[in-house]
């Protein structure tokens, strides 16, 4: 399957990109400029925060994560901000890259999760479109049984969001919009008080 690349940085969705850090290094300003990179998802070790780090912070809006390489780091934690980041990006028609030092493991973790949750895939699947466009990813254990994990989470939050909106559903439809029951019952209240008020003067 044919992918768009930036410099070993190849597209997963449309305006999203998922590569090594070198792909955002100071020498590939031009790169990232022609192909109009509006984001960039920062991922490192705390150990790495000297070298990895914003080269471009008055250019690229950023989203820096430190992330421990140990199977036990608990990275649920970090993806509702990368999704509310990489969602702001691509809500501006912007383009983001998400890249660290082990993108096959750090940021291929975060593009699975966002993903999943985005679009309702189950792990498996998300694993599956992005190996299709990035072959060498490989999350640790540890990550990969987080993003299980993470599958029976969003599912269950899906759940209740659709029972939500199938619960207000018959107060906003009622005449077409919100608030429309609580007009209907105040009119109703007016309307018998004046058959109150006939029945006395008659």
């Amino acid at each position: 399957m044919a992918t768009k690349s930036i410099h070993w940085v190849y597209e997963i969705l449309p305006g999203l990109f998922l590569g090594p850090y070198s792909s955002a290094m100071k020498s590939k300003l031009p790169i990232l400029e022609r192909h109009g990179i509006t984001h960039i998802v920062c991922v490192r070790q705390d150990i790495e925060a000297n070298f990895i780090k914003p080269n471009f912070p008055h250019m690229f809006r950023y989203l820096v994560l430190d992330i421990a390489d140990n199977p036990v780091e608990n990275i649920i934690r970090f993806f509702p901000m990368t999704k509310e980041f990489i969602d702001g990006c691509l809500a501006t028609e912007g383009k983001g890259a998400c890249h660290s030092l082990y993108f096959y493991s750090f940021s291929a973790a975060l593009v699975i999760a966002y993903l999943m949750e985005t679009f309702g895939m189950k792990y498996r699947e998300a694993f599956s479109h992005v190996q299709e466009r990035r072959f060498c990813i490989n999350p640790n254990v540890g990550f990969v049984h987080q993003l299980q994990e993470y599958e029976a989470i969003y599912l269950a939050k899906l759940t209740i969001k659709r029972m939500s909106v199938q619960l207000d559903r018959p107060f906003s439809l009622q005449a077409g919009m919100p608030g429309s029951r609580k007009r209907s019952l105040e009119e109703d209240e007016d309307f018998g008080g004046m058959q109150v008020a006939a029945a006395q003067n008659g």
